[in-house]
């Protein structure tokens, strides 16, 4: 059985989740002195939240797959784009573009698509549309980080939705990082988009579902 972790970034998050479960429980009973019924249908209800929000944080151990060829996929989820478009922010022309959503009940890691250096690293602050709506990509919080491998570069986006508002990032330019490590989280529902060189070979369709350091997005072009 593989093993489950909390992630860093909720550790504090769950940890204050569970003293105000504990603090509504023991007013409940102690102090309000509601019945047995009453008493239960609350200890339901805050220990299902508790749960929740424990199983939101979770990051589970995996066997990350790593080949210097292939794109690995930066988050679980849902293919929701595969097309072609302009990208304006740092490459400034055309470039293949695969977003992934992830709903609240997905892992929330983000992992490096590949190795490499970073060579841009930029946060935005902005609105909270819908991660699936077409502006958000350009008009939500967003970090926008561009990994250099040697032979090409990838842009990979994080993207806050409407629920999600906290987005988490560690790199900076001129660090470096594994394929499949851990470089951010995203908390409560978010999107993940990255652009990649024209000649990609993708290898993933819409609404696939996929899995963050295991899924293989596409296979670089070869010089």
């Amino acid at each position: 059985m593989r093993r489950t972790y909390i992630h860093k970034e909720g550790w504090k998050i769950v940890l204050t989740t569970f003293f105000i479960v504990l603090a509504i429980n023991l007013i409940t009973n102690f102090i309000l002195h509601a019945g047995k019924t009453m008493s239960w249908i609350v200890f339901g209800l805050t220990f299902s939240f508790f749960c929740f929000v424990t199983y939101f944080f979770r990051n589970p151990k995996r066997n990350l797959i790593t080949d210097d060829d292939k794109i690995i996929c930066p988050a679980d989820g849902k293919i929701v784009v595969i097309e072609e478009v302009y990208e304006p922010e740092y490459f400034e022309d055309k470039r293949l573009q695969v977003s992934v959503f992830m709903s609240p009940a997905n892992v929330h890691v983000n992992r490096a698509p590949i190795k490499g250096e970073v060579k841009y690293s930029k946060y935005h602050d902005g609105k909270y549309l819908v991660a699936w709506h077409p502006k958000s990509s350009t008009e939500n919080e967003r970090t926008s980080i561009v990994i250099d491998n040697g032979s090409v570069d990838v842009l990979v986006r994080q993207i806050a939705g409407k629920v999600a508002r906290r987005i988490v990032y560690y790199l900076e330019e001129g660090d470096k990082i594994e394929q499949g490590a851990d470089f951010g989280f995203i908390k409560f529902g978010s999107r993940v988009d990255m652009f990649l060189p024209l000649d990609t070979k993708i290898n993933v369709l819409l609404n696939q579902k996929v899995k963050g350091g295991i899924t293989v997005i596409g296979e670089l072009p070869t010089s």
